[in-house]
């Protein structure tokens, strides 16, 4: 039992959020209580999140030397010798297989989506984090290509200001992550190491590609919500702002989202400044009560305004 649940940990439980990013699509198209549209983007999601966590354990088992040196990776069950090389390699084999095989179920649209993630995942582990700037691009990537997984899948339509926030986001992200990285190692003897590519990031010019990518980040997101089609409000909302002056009335009901978009930024830059906690951006996002609770109401109003106030 303690060899599966040390199997388990080095599939980084806490990383499955992300493949929530797959519904991303089927809801801003509208689809997202159509059962059948449904169902299949959940089996991708779960085809997604095997492949993902096959693809954690070749990245530990190829960079077991190097983790052994790190001041927190060396605790993972590879590198601390928890668990043994030959299941982590046939846990690895099923998976790569399995999620493929199922992905071919789905479409071959989305089957490629899922060969081009573990492509570029490999190519990452092996040569490009090696690669100043090309490494935290191809962290940003495995955000996009979820996203496009999950319309894939479907067969959905995504909005360029939409993909061009999924793109922001994700570089805001992984530059967070190299941010955070800095921090911790600063002091390690064995930070070079580690992590070479972190030698030519100075804080001064991860602090220039923070600000960037947190200003597009909330910028194409508003973007992306006023350009959204208009929402026209019907049954008790209607009569509610029936009695509203002009001033306040607006078909372009989504960009009320915009404002818990930019104090969930700020707030993310809080934690790497502050805390430091960039590493890990599905940690923040599991332990952090204020992003916990906006991201709630963020979605709550999305889905309200999408589904709620503009059915017909």
């Amino acid at each position: 039992m303690d060899i599966l649940w040390q199997l388990f940990k080095t599939t980084r439980p806490r990383q499955w959020l992300k493949n929530i990013a797959l519904f991303a699509p089927i809801t801003f198209s509208g689809l997202l209580f159509n059962d059948g549209f449904f169902w299949i983007v959940t089996q991708a999601v779960i085809i997604f999140t095997v492949l993902a966590s096959s693809v954690y354990i070749f990245n530990d088992l190829l960079d077991l030397p190097a983790d052994r040196l790190h001041p927190f990776k060396k605790k993972r069950p590879i590198a601390s010798g928890k668990l043994p090389i030959s299941v982590a390699v046939s846990a690895l084999a099923v998976g790569l297989v399995t999620s493929l095989y199922y992905a071919t179920m789905i479409n071959m649209f989305f089957f490629w989506a899922c060969v081009t993630y573990l492509v570029i995942q490999i190519l990452y582990t092996v040569w490009l984090k090696k690669i100043t700037i090309i490494d935290v691009i191809t962290i940003a990537s495995g955000y996009i290509l979820r996203v496009y997984a999950g319309g894939l899948a479907i067969g959905a339509h995504m909005d360029v200001w939409f993909l061009l926030t999924v793109v922001s986001a994700s570089l805001f992200l992984a530059v967070g992550k190299r941010r955070s990285e800095l921090t911790l190692l600063k002091a390690s003897a064995g930070a070079g190491q580690v992590r070479a590519t972190l030698k030519h990031y100075t804080e001064s010019l991860l602090d220039i590609y923070t600000s960037m990518f947190a200003t597009a980040t909330w910028l194409t997101y508003a973007l992306f919500s006023f350009n959204h089609p208009p929402i026209i409000p019907t049954g008790k909302v209607l009569t509610f702002m029936a009695d509203l002056p002009r001033t306040l009335i607006s078909a372009k009901l989504m960009m009320i989202t915009t404002p818990f978009v930019i104090y969930g930024v700020m707030r993310y830059l809080q934690l790497i400044y502050e805390k430091n906690e960039g590493e890990s951006p599905e940690r923040i996002i599991f332990s952090d009560k204020p992003i916990i609770l906006t991201a709630a109401i963020w979605g709550g109003l999305v889905v309200g305004l999408l589904y709620y106030v503009g059915a017909n």
